[in-house]
């Protein structure tokens, strides 16, 4: 199989748990979570359960890339909620590079929050080109490609519970749909 289990279902939702406590500890007077879609909407989702005690707004931002690791942003759909004077926490599937981070933190921040974090469920420090921590991070990430609980490979594989470490990048790009037999486990 080209793929293997980086981290499985229980072992997200653990910190998950723990991520929407240090949030709730961190801002007791409520938050804006704006969710970077498509890849962090699972996660955006059971984070925003997980933050049970204080006051949650939920918000989306959309983007386009236009290359790979290039920070060529486009807005495909901003933010509806005024974040003026408020705190924010902007959740992201895994933060890479960090170019694409810091135009969304530049533009949100052109808004006058009164904080502004980031919220990731992957970091993948090892390739980061721009000189940012996220604020929350889950798991630090493996300089290697994966896929599910919401990442995915063409629009693929973003419904598995779990979160697999491609071994075999060139067979996955060859043929987009090699890991199709792990859907029939979901």
């Amino acid at each position: 199989m080209p793929a293997e289990i980086l981290l499985d279902a229980d072992t997200l939702a653990e910190h998950v748990r723990r991520l929407g406590t240090e949030i709730e500890r961190d801002h007791p007077d409520g938050v804006v979570l704006i969710g970077v879609l498509k890849g962090a909407l699972l996660f955006f989702a059971d984070l925003a359960r997980a933050i049970g005690n204080v006051a949650v707004e939920l918000d989306f931002i959309a983007i386009s890339r236009f290359a790979p690791d290039s920070g060529r942003v486009k807005i495909l759909h901003d933010v509806d909620a005024d974040i003026s004077g408020r705190d924010v926490v902007l959740v992201e599937d895994i933060v890479d590079t960090g170019l694409t981070l810091r135009f969304l933190l530049g533009s949100l921040r052109a808004r006058g929050p009164a904080s502004l974090e980031v919220c990731t469920l992957l970091d993948k420090a090892v390739r980061r080109i721009v000189p940012l921590t996220p604020r929350y991070a889950g798991f630090d990430c493996p300089d290697r490609f994966v896929v599910g609980y919401g990442l995915d490979f063409a629009e693929r594989y973003r419904n598995l519970p779990d979160i697999l470490q491609v071994d075999d990048l060139e067979a996955l790009k060859a043929d987009p749909d090699v890991l199709a037999p792990l859907l029939a486990t979901v």
